[in-house]
């Protein structure tokens, strides 16, 4: 059964005021448009869960979707600060944002336990760690078997909506991703609904070929995506490099609420949807972006007779 939509009726559908909504994602296949599109839609009172996050969310917490973040690093990578979020964090401006903290590993076992259905996840890394001391969901805890070791243990983190980008998907949410993994498969398999965007939508027979690249399986995505770009001003391996020069002037535009809210007018609300967002920054842009051929070796599965 197709489960191809738009990113608009996606996002309609699928994310609601409130919710808990992971966008993950490791250095490349970050969903910006995903991002824009929650915005342009004018969620409100979301929590942000994510590994590492960066400008999309400091773009997010700037349009006023989100009351949390639960994380375990954020910053403009390479740049600095996320100013966005350090103006609601240090002076409440214009409104307070609730901050919950974890190690990166501590963020990917929130995740492991939820998918396995766990209560807790016990962590051995949270020992000369001053985290523990700031959020009071890590919790120490004496082994119940003979030699006693304590660890430190964390609850289950269970997005409403993970949102997953991916290199191809076929129909039905089949998602194949290769370079850099995060945690992309441990938070759609935590979460109560699963959006994955692609750059292209493949037939099934080209993701039965190559199937150890599949990383979320159709049968937990509610809806697929095919939004070339979508990570942009991320990258996604093979298709286009990182435009760090956006990284550059993003702290620029997000030290002035008012710079960055001319830049949400003009680039998220003042257009349709992500393929106006590509048409408007030009070929020439997207053809600076394209990576060099790096072809990966093939192997031969083999067929019974």
């Amino acid at each position: 059964m197709s489960k191809v939509t738009t990113m608009r009726d996606a996002v309609a559908e699928l994310v609601r005021d409130g919710d808990t909504v992971a966008i993950e994602g490791f250095t490349h296949l970050i969903c910006f448009a995903a991002g824009h599109e929650i915005i342009r839609q004018r969620r409100r009172d979301l929590t942000l869960a994510r590994m590492t996050p960066d400008v999309i969310y400091d773009q997010m917490v700037g349009a006023g979707v989100a009351r949390k973040l639960i994380f375990s690093w954020l910053g403009n990578p390479g740049v600095g600060s996320l100013h966005a979020v350090r103006r609601r964090v240090e002076q409440a401006d214009p409104e307070p944002l609730e901050l919950e903290e974890y190690s990166h590993f501590g963020m990917v076992c929130r995740y492991m336990a939820a998918a396995a259905n766990l209560p807790f996840f016990p962590i051995r890394s949270y020992y000369e760690s001053d985290i523990p001391r700031v959020n009071p969901k890590i919790v120490p805890m004496r082994s119940p078997y003979e030699d006693g070791t304590e660890v430190y243990v964390v609850p289950p983190l269970r997005p409403d909506v993970a949102i997953v980008h991916a290199q191809r998907a076929d129909a039905e949410g089949n998602a194949q991703i290769w370079g850099l993994l995060g945690c992309q498969k441990e938070a759609a398999f935590a979460a109560e609904r699963v959006i994955v965007v692609c750059e292209e939508l493949v037939e099934e027979a080209t993701i039965r070929k190559d199937p150890n690249r599949t990383l979320i399986p159709g049968v937990i995505v509610d809806a697929v995506v095919e939004e070339p770009f979508a990570c942009h001003p991320s990258f996604a391996q093979g298709y286009y490099d990182r435009d760090n020069a956006f990284y550059l002037a993003w702290d620029r535009i997000a030290r002035d609420p008012e710079t960055l809210q001319g830049w949400l007018d003009e680039w998220v609300y003042g257009l349709a949807n992500h393929a106006e967002y590509v048409q408007k920054w030009g070929d020439a842009h997207w053809e600076r972006l394209r990576p060099e051929p790096a072809p990966s070796g093939e192997v031969d599965y083999g067929r019974y007779r």
